[in-house]
């Protein structure tokens, strides 16, 4: 199938990219900067912006499912980026009738979720992720008020270690959740897993190592 990844350069986005290649689909990315990656008949990579029309159109057009893994790198300060893609999704989605999967990931600690973390993450995201969060938040509320066929990923702290494929996922919150840590190469397998086969679809995904 074709996927797009809109975030692609690094981290989750660039694990989902090696992912998807191995499951034998074809794979479009959108990011502002070069991926490092092998060449590989399979990928067209796109340089441009998440927030431009054109370039969003472009790395979508003929896609059977779109995972946004926008990130901020190590920039705290405060952002719109995330809220800015959320309503331009939107409109191109009205626009187009567009059906496919959306799936987007943004953390443990947005929106209802910060209710359910540890005293310590709390007190991170209070102090250096604050408003990074609060436009996370923002986006999610503008999806999941739309007509897109979305999932949310919210991953627990994010971990450099190899794929495993066993992992905890959670569509609901509850006292006691306890979402810790998860590899970048498992919520990568979670999202395109997702797009072949949206199984949460309109549900919150807390996902965690088991």
């Amino acid at each position: 199938m074709n996927i797009t990844i809109i975030g692609a350069s690094a981290g989750i986005g660039l694990e989902a990219v090696k992912r998807g290649l191995s499951r034998k689909h074809s794979i479009t990315t959108l990011s502002r900067s070069k991926i490092e990656i092998e060449e590989n008949k399979s990928l067209k990579m796109i340089l441009g912006n998440a927030i431009s029309r054109t370039d969003i159109l472009n790395s979508i057009e003929n896609a059977d499912a779109i995972i946004v893994t926008l990130g901020t790198g190590k920039n705290m300060k405060t952002t719109t980026l995330f809220s800015d893609f959320a309503k331009l999704i939107v409109e191109i989605q009205s626009e187009n009738k567009l059906e496919v999967p959306f799936i987007f990931v943004t953390g443990f600690g947005a929106g209802e979720s910060r209710n359910y973390v540890s005293w310590f993450v709390k007190m991170f995201l209070k102090y250096f992720l604050k408003d990074v969060y609060a436009d996370k938040t923002k986006m999610e509320e503008i999806i999941t008020n739309s007509d897109l066929n979305w999932t949310v990923v919210r991953p627990g702290r994010l971990l450099d270690k190899e794929l495993t494929e066993k992992y905890r996922i959670e569509n609901k919150l509850f006292k006691g959740i306890n979402i810790g840590g998860i590899n970048r190469a498992d919520v990568a397998d979670f999202l395109i897993k997702q797009a072949e086969k949206q199984t949460e679809i309109k549900k919150y995904i807390a996902i965690s190592e088991n």
